[in-house]
């Protein structure tokens, strides 16, 4: 990926970029000058007329769709918003999940607000995630498990949070693991690698991968 400033671009044309954040960099700037760096301010810095179309955790790494345009941005939020983006996760958890997959459907509230958290809650949004194990793992011999992930919905900390409510949380979440806290990259294990869509403005299907990082 070059330098640390340098972001990998997977695609782009007259109308959306697609970049692979790096886990450890923010999608968009947090408060105070700490926090300033993040994914979309490095992008603005060469296009201010970038926009971040959906966003990963900062601990999460993987394919991140830009729009270049406003109008781009109006249509392709709205092709989310409509559930017309496939997106594919990869994660490590701790523990192996009950059977060979299958779907978690627990409504999500934001719990604790420092750091956030977000768990089961009745009057929670609907949130829905399809999980399933791949055949073969590259942590055999240990008490983890790869799993294929893939969001129904888009709430915040989905992924992870369902995740826990399984009892197999994402190997070194800083939030909802189990000790120890880091996986053995000293990085959480959860990936964005798949990136699907029609694209809007030439009609064709937009498909994307990035390489699992740990």
């Amino acid at each position: 990926m070059g330098s640390e400033d340098t972001l990998s671009v997977v695609h782009q044309d007259p109308w959306l970029l697609v970049v692979e954040k790096p886990a450890g960099l923010l999608t968009q700037p947090g408060l105070g000058p700490e926090q300033a760096d993040s994914l979309i301010t490095r992008l603005n810095q060469e296009d201010p007329g970038l926009s971040l179309v959906h966003r990963l955790d900062r601990d999460t790494s993987g394919l991140l769709l830009v729009a270049r345009s406003p109008e781009v941005l109006r249509v392709v939020s709205g092709l989310f918003a409509s559930r017309r983006v496939a997106k594919l996760y990869v994660a490590d958890v701790q523990g192996v999940p009950p059977g060979r997959g299958g779907r978690v459907d627990v409504p999500l509230a934001r719990l604790q607000r420092c750091p956030p958290r977000y768990g089961f809650h009745p009057a929670g949004r609907p949130s829905r995630t399809r999980w399933r194990q791949m055949k073969t793992s590259p942590i055999a011999n240990t008490p983890h498990q790869r799993l294929w992930l893939q969001p129904l919905t888009g709430r915040s900390h989905q992924l992870r949070a369902h995740l826990a409510a399984l009892g197999t949380p994402i190997l070194g979440d800083p939030i909802y693991a189990l000790d120890p806290p880091a996986g053995p990259s000293g990085r959480m294990h959860l990936h964005a690698t798949a990136l699907s869509l029609l694209h809007p403005f030439t009609g064709k299907r937009l498909r994307c991968r990035s390489a699992v990082p740990f």
